[in-house]
């Protein structure tokens, strides 16, 4: 699917940016501690926040790239056909995961979207969004692999 690619490479520039944020949040509450003897309230609710944005922005990109851990031990032993309809089951089988995913974390996005963090003015909703945004994201990947039935396996540039 060839709108998935435009929509991957913006998931992944936000992935640097809530990076890039993490590391200067971080970077300045430890230079402040130990330096100045002094403390944000916030930096660790923004860095835990970031961290929670990063991880779940990144699991359909790792699904895209087949980075994520698999147990192939019995897998290995099937015929090429049974290979790939397995894959495609149980790619179909995540879709529906995933959306099930998706579902209860908006549930859970509109329930909790009144509560606010201690220290900042932001919604506690937000550790879900990135959790549903995920979610359906993924599901999308999985739609697409079920339907093409093409294995992605991990690349040199994904460190394998």
């Amino acid at each position: 699917m060839r709108a998935l690619g435009p929509l991957d490479r913006g998931v992944a520039w936000v992935i640097a940016a809530v990076m890039a944020v993490m590391v200067a949040v971080v970077s300045i509450q430890v230079a402040y501690r130990y330096g100045l003897n002094g403390s944000f309230d916030w930096a660790d609710e923004i860095s835990r926040l970031a961290f929670v944005w990063t991880v779940f922005l990144a699991v359909p990109l790792g699904l895209k790239q087949g980075a994520h851990i698999g147990i192939e031990l019995v897998v290995q032993r099937l015929p090429e056909n049974a290979r790939g309809a397995l894959y495609r089951l149980m790619s179909a089988l995540a879709v529906v995961l995933m959306l099930t995913v998706a579902w209860q974390a908006a549930v859970l996005v509109t329930q909790q979207w009144d509560e606010m963090l201690p220290t900042i003015p932001l919604s506690s909703a937000l550790f879900m969004v990135p959790v549903a945004w995920s979610a359906v994201h993924s599901a999308v990947h999985l739609a697409v692999l079920a339907g093409t039935g093409r294995v992605p396996r991990p690349s040199a540039a994904s460190g394998e």
